[in-house]
This record gives C-alpha cells, sequence and structure tokens, in this order.
C-alpha cells in the first residue's frame, strides 16, 4: 500500500480561493500515472489527508482511489483502521507527507517519504526524501522507486509499449 497526504505532496501546497469561494489545486500529470501504474501492479493507492476538499474527490475518482480520507486530525488513527481493513502490517506500507501531522504515520510505517520541499522535521525521520517538489512528480519518483527495487518497473513499461 501507499498512502499520500494531498497539499505539499500531490500539490504543491498552495490553495488559490476565487472570489467566489472556488477552490484551485494543481495536481502534476505524472503523479497521476504513477498512481494507475501502482494500482496495475496490485499496490492499493490511499489518500489521507487533513483538509476537505470536492477537489480532491474529483481528482480520486478520476484515478480510480478508493481510499480517500479527507478532513482527518489523526491521521494515524485512519492509516490503522487501513492496516487492519487490509490485513497489513506497517512495514507494508509506504507513506508520503510534508508536514507535522504527517509524522506520526512517517515514523510507524515501513517506508516513510517527504518532499524535497517537507519541513525540516519531517526530513529528518524519513527514509526518503524525493528530488522532487511537492506537486512537481514526488510521488510518482516514491511509486518508480519502489516498483524498481520489486523489480515490477519493466515489466510495467513493456506491458505500455
Amino acid at each position: 500500500m501507499v498512502v499520500s497526504d494531498v497539499d505539499g505532496v500531490l500539490t504543491d501546497g498552495r490553495i488559490i480561493l476565487g472570489n467566489d469561494g472556488e477552490e484551485l489545486k494543481c495536481f502534476h500529470p505524472r503523479d497521476g500515472l504513477g498512481i494507475r501504474l501502482a494500482q496495475r501492479a496490485g499496490i492499493v493507492f490511499a489518500i489521507i489527508t487533513g483538509r476537505e476538499s470536492q477537489i480532491v474527490t474529483i481528482r480520486a475518482r478520476e484515478l480510480g482511489i478508493e481510499e480517500v480520507h479527507q478532513g482527518i486530525d489523526d491521521k494515524w488513527a485512519v492509516m490503522a483502521q487501513l492496516l487492519e481493513k487490509y490485513q497489513l502490517e506497517p512495514s507494508q506500507v509506504a507513506y508520503i507527507g510534508d508536514d507535522l501531522n504527517d509524522l506520526a504515520i512517517i515514523r510507524r510505517v515501513g517506508l516513510g517519504a517527504t518532499v524535497a520541499d517537507g519541513v525540516a522535521e519531517v526530513k529528518r525521520y524519513a527514509d526518503v526524501v524525493t528530488k522532487a517538489k511537492g506537486g512537481e512528480g514526488a510521488v510518482r519518483e516514491l511509486i518508480e522507486l519502489i516498483l524498481k527495487s520489486q523489480h515490477r518497473w519493466k515489466d510495467l513499461l513493456r506491458s505500455m509499449i
């Protein structure tokens, strides 16, 4: 399982509000393809985010992400529920986040990751710090790292050609 935060990870962290209250976020298409590749390889992709946004719901639907948990204060509690639901050990999970509210998960899972522009405290505890910043393909970078370490990357590439 790969689990991701949204703001600052799948997006650059900026939240743009229009005059009518409309919220806008920018998602990188490479992250989207990376998520699809992970799913194709049998990896469950989940989102746990502190904010609630219709945009996240729409993007998750586009990518076939079924586990979308928004407005979450205690991210570890949701992670624990996911572990139980999918009968996984924490060591079988990779999590990518960028801020202090992600530390509880990053410190407990098998592969804790953060983005290049994540906060210093999170970088200190992360197993992986991506070269890409949040919203610039960092999730794709993590997924490729996982798939290559499991020797599944070449098979996925062949299936796309």
